[in-house]
């Protein structure tokens, strides 16, 4: 905890943003950083609760030790701050960034709606860190022998990448594309999270023993079978990129296109390269001047909101089948869990139009091209409502309702029937593996991440990837000292 009587002392201060009008001009991050002294004082703010529901089993996934170092920020001492913050957590500059922090959710204090700040704290303690050279390469004193193959860099791959070499095994992560990352790099904008964040923990883990294999498509370039004969264990940690079929008539037209092509592509101009990439369309795709509908109320269609507003278009509508959810959660309610309450993104906040309890029955145009998205209105129970049809104009649509699995070319096409792949209620197909030793049924492979869970936070696949490191390291060596 920090100070006793700061909870009450103290306000809750969030970081603030550039302007609107200035943020759009750019892809650069627009959080503007607080200062040491007044991110000092929202630790401050951290209370003696008793029962800290913030690090688990509700708020934080990967546990992390939040009252412990908030009093550490309060004191000011960092470097063990950041100590205990890695004991639980590979990469907090980037959870610091894009997390939507389900422990301020959970926080005491949210029950007044004034929650400590703990996302803004863990990525000034991220950043500080880094800037007094804390962050350092730190390899295995000693190295046992085993050699480990991890297919994907993707924040599940590159936490169990890193555990796994602090333990002393050799490390191997073949990547698909040509630098590290997966849709950490090439789905998230650059206005969320810089990806240079990125490049420097690739330089640490290479620096702690990890070798780095780009542009290997595994399935593809190499097979699963000899990354089985090389290594001593396989790591799948191939995400989940599949986009749900949104099944709508008009999606061949010219101009409607699923949300992550379009995130990729300008996460590859921005980072200087080649928009040609494996997988994804090559046709550039641009809203400058356009009018854009985007079909999905999540974080995707949030990112390609804002991204929509960076290039130029005219008006970007944002549509979502779900009810507009109230202002305020009843506390009492819901409370210690995630609530269902009115959210704006600072994409939203750009200019979006934002319509609710809406679905979208079709797209229309002339000649193959989009014109606009025919839409209605929808009782409770998500039916539409007749008589409430309007088309809104459109000249290039996104689809961003979400992933249905990992990809089914690669690995899965290869293995096939072998890696007992399930279909959840919502027909996503994942690898069947527990979460206690994260085994595969095909010998001597493991999954973890998206791959395994379906769709998730990047906090969620960090934390599988290093549960997923434990269960291996303990399958090599009889026993582990990695933490689960």
């Amino acid at each position: 905890m920090g100070k006793v009587t700061g909870f009450m002392e103290i306000d809750r201060q969030l970081a603030k943003y550039q302007p609107a009008s200035d943020r759009i001009r750019h892809f650069r991050e627009f959080t503007i950083p607080m200062s040491e002294p007044e991110v000092q004082k929202q630790a401050a703010r951290c209370m003696d609760c008793g029962i800290p529901f913030c690090h688990g089993p509700t708020g934080c996934p990967v546990h992390n030790q939040i009252p412990d170092w908030n009093d550490l920020v309060y004191s000011g001492n960092w470097e063990e701050a950041i100590r205990n913050l890695h004991s639980t957590n590979n990469f907090p500059e980037f959870t610091g960034r894009i997390c939507p922090a389900p422990c301020e959710e959970a926080c005491t204090l949210n029950l007044e709606d004034a929650p400590v700040t703990i996302k803004t704290i863990e990525q000034a303690i991220a950043d500080k860190a880094y800037e007094m050279g804390y962050i350092v390469p730190k390899p295995a004193v000693t190295k046992t022998g085993k050699s480990i193959g991890i297919i994907g860099s993707g924040p599940a791959g590159m936490a169990a990448a890193q555990q796994l070499a602090r333990a002393g095994h050799a490390v191997h992560v073949y990547e698909r594309e040509t630098k590290a990352g997966g849709l950490l790099r090439y789905g998230i904008p650059d206005f969320k999270m810089e990806k240079n964040f990125i490049d420097r923990r690739v330089e640490q883990m290479t620096g702690e023993g990890v070798t780095f294999h780009y542009g290997v498509n595994i399935g593809v370039d190499r097979t699963v079978e000899s990354l089985r004969e090389e290594h001593d264990a396989v790591l799948y940690c191939g995400g989940s990129e599949t986009p749900r079929d949104a099944g709508l008539p008009g999606g061949e037209f010219a101009g409607v296109h699923d949300a992550m092509p379009y995130l990729v592509q300008q996460n590859r101009r921005v980072g200087r390269e080649n928009i040609d990439s494996v997988g994804w369309p090559s046709d550039p795709i641009l809203a400058g001047g356009k009018h854009i509908v985007v079909v999905g109320g999540g974080d995707t269609a949030s990112d390609c909101v804002g991204t929509a507003f960076r290039q130029g278009a005219v008006k970007v509508t944002q549509l979502d089948i779900r009810p507009q959810p109230p202002e305020k959660e009843d506390k009492l309610a819901v409370w210690p869990f995630w609530a269902t309450k009115m959210r704006t993104s600072s994409s939203q906040a750009e200019g979006a139009v934002r319509e609710f309890q809406v679905a979208t029955l079709e797209f229309v145009g002339e000649d193959g091209v989009l014109t606009g998205v025919k839409c209605c209105q929808v009782d409770d129970r998500r039916k539409p409502v007749p008589g409430t049809e309007f088309v809104i104009k459109a000249d290039l649509a996104f689809i961003a309702i979400g992933f249905s699995g990992p990809l089914k070319t690669g690995v899965l096409e290869e293995l096939g029937d072998a890696l007992a792949i399930n279909t959840d209620r919502r027909g996503s197909s994942n690898v069947i593996a527990d979460d206690k030793d994260y085994r595969t049924s095909v010998e001597k492979v493991w999954a973890a991440g998206d791959v395994r869970r379906g769709q998730s936070l990047v906090v969620w696949a960090i934390r599988e990837g290093r549960q997923a490191a434990r269960a291996i390291d303990e399958a090599l060596m009889g026993a582990s000292v990695l933490p689960r």
